[in-house]
C-alpha cells in the first residue's frame, strides 16, 4: 500500500508522519532480537560441527560434536599419557551389590565405572620420571559425601607386575612386565588386579612440578613433628611454618632419615596431604580457578580428566568434603628382603593379603560385594603364619586428626 501525502495551507505536499513506537513496542522488538540471537547461537553451539579426537588406550577415535560439548570433553593435558581403557559399567566382574537402588543419582554428570563413586589414581614421579614415589588411590563416595585414600608403599612386592630386578610397585610405570599398553594403563591394571579397585581417571606429576604448584598457591602452612635434614644445607625445622615449593618437594621425598625408611615417608606424606587439603578448602573459588589456570597453562600435571570433570570434582570437594570425612589408609604389610638370585638383595614391602582384602571390603567397595583373597593377585613374600609384625595392618586416620597431630603410627 502506497504512503498517502497531504497538502498544507501553502499547497505543498509532505509525507505523513509515522506513528512513534511506544516503550512497550520497543521492548518487545529488543526482546525478539535477543531471543533470535540466542536461538541462533544455541543452534550453532549445539550442532555437531567439530571433529573431536580422543585417544582411548592406544586407539585414536574421532566423533563429530558440538562446540559446547567439545569444551566439556576437552582434555588439554592428556597427550603425555593418553586415556585409560574404560570398563563397561554393566560388566559382571564389577560384582555390584544386588540391593543397590538402580535409580540412584549422585547429582554429578561424571562418567563413572561404578555409579556413586569416582576413583582417581595419583602418581608422583621421581626426578627421573620413571619411578613413582607417591602412589595413592583416591576414591570419592559421591553419595555419602566422603573420600577414602589408599596409600600403596612404593616398595610393595609385586613380582608378577614390576620389573624383574626390583619387584617393587614403583617400577611398574616404566619397567613393568605387561606389554602392549601405555605406562599409566600398566599401573592401573596392576591396581585393578591386586586390589580389585577400578580406576576412572589419573593424575600424574613429576617431583619438580610439586614445587611449581605449591608456589602457585602461596605455600602450604604445616606443622612438622621433627626436623628434616634433606641435605646438609636443606633443613626444615620442627614446628609451625609455611613450606614453599622447593621445601615441599624436600618434605614429601625425604626418607633416608626415618627409622622406618619408606614407611616413614608414607606417614610424612599424610601430614603434607592434610595440610594441603586444609589449604585448598580455605581457598576461594577465584583462587582455585587461578591456580588451575596456571597448572594447565604450564602443563604441570598429566591427566585424562576433562576441564568439566575437574570442575565437578573440585566443586564436590569444596562443598561436601571436610577434614574429618577424608580418611587415609596404607596397604597392610611388613618390611622384608627379596633376593633376585644374582647375589644382590632388595628391601621390599611384603603385603599382608588377608588384612588388605579386609580393608578393601570395609572401605573401598561401598557399592560392590565383598571379595575373597583368592580373587586378588597379591603375592606375599612373607606368607601368613610367618609374619614378623602386624604394626601396619591398621593405619586408618582422617585428615583432621592428622592435622591436629593425633597420628596413628600403626602400633598395635
Amino acid at each position: 500500500m502506497s504512503r498517502k501525502n497531504y497538502s498544507d495551507e501553502h499547497g505543498y505536499y509532505a509525507p505523513k508522519k509515522r506513528k512513534k513506537n511506544s516503550p512497550r513496542d520497543i521492548a518487545v522488538m529488543i526482546a525478539a532480537i535477543v531471543v533470535s540471537v540466542v536461538l541462533i547461537l544455541l543452534m550453532v553451539l549445539n550442532a555437531p560441527i567439530i571433529n573431536f579426537k580422543k585417544l582411548e588406550g592406544t586407539t585414536l577415535t574421532t566423533q563429530q560434536v558440538s562446540i559446547m560439548k567439545y569444551w566439556k570433553l576437552w582434555q588439554p593435558l592428556v597427550d603425555q599419557e593418553g586415556t585409560l581403557a574404560k570398563v563397561d559399567s554393566n560388566d559382571a566382574a564389577l560384582n555390584l551389590k544386588s540391593d543397590l537402588d538402580s535409580d540412584v543419582n549422585d547429582g554429578l554428570d561424571l562418567e563413572q565405572t561404578i555409579e556413586g563413586q569416582y576413583t582417581i589414581l595419583f602418581l608422583g614421579m621421581d626426578e627421573s620420571g620413571e619411578l613413582s614415589d607417591v602412589d595413592w588411590v583416591l576414591q570419592f563416595d559421591l553419595i555419602a559425601g566422603s573420600m577414602n585414600i589408599l596409600q600403596i608403599p612404593r616398595d610393595s612386592y609385586m613380582p608378577d607386575y614390576a620389573s624383574y630386578s626390583t619387584t617393587k610397585f614403583n617400577s611398574i610405570y616404566h619397567s613393568g612386565q605387561e606389554t602392549g599398553v601405555t605406562p599409566i594403563q600398566r599401573v592401573v591394571n596392576a591396581i585393578q588386579e591386586n586390589f580389585c579397585i577400578y580406576v576412572d581417571a589419573y593424575v600424574k606429576l613429576n617431583c619438580v612440578d610439586i614445587a611449581n604448584i605449591v608456589d602457585s598457591v602461596g605455600g602450604i602452612p604445616i606443622t612438622l613433628p621433627e626436623q628434616i635434614t634433606y641435605e646438609a644445607d636443606k633443613i626444615l625445622p620442627a614446628g609451625e611454618q609455611t613450606l614453599n615449593g622447593q621445601q615441599s618437594e624436600w618434605f614429601v621425598r625425604f626418607r633416608h632419615g626415618y627409622a622406618e625408611g619408606d614407611i616413614g615417608r608414607v606417614k610424612a606424606q599424610r601430614i603434607f596431604l592434610a595440610a594441603a587439603m586444609e589449604k585448598m578448602l580455605n581457598m576461594s573459588q577465584t583462587e582455585l580457578m587461578s591456580a588451575m589456570q596456571k597448572i594447565y597453562k604450564n602443563q604441570w600435571i598429566a591427566t585424562d580428566l576433562s576441564l568439566e570433570q575437574i570442575s565437578m570434582v573440585a566443586d564436590f570437594a569444596s562443598q561436601r568434603l571436610t577434614m574429618d570425612n577424608v580418611n587415609v589408609f596404607m596397604v597392610p604389610g611388613e618390611g622384608a628382603t627379596y633376593y633376585p638370585g644374582d647375589g644382590s638383595s632388595q628391601s621390599v614391602y611384603s603385603i599382608h593379603k588377608s588384612a588388605t582384602v579386609d580393608l578393601l571390603n570395609q572401605y573401598f567397595r561401598p557399592y560392590q560385594n565383598e571379595i575373597y583373597p583368592e580373587e586378588s593377585t597379591i603375592v606375599e613374600l612373607v606368607p601368613e603364619g610367618e609374619y614378623l609384625a602386624r604394626d601396619y595392618d591398621d593405619t586408618q586416620e582422617n585428615l583432621g586428626d592428622i592435622n591436629k597431630g593425633d597420628s596413628n603410627d600403626g602400633a598395635q
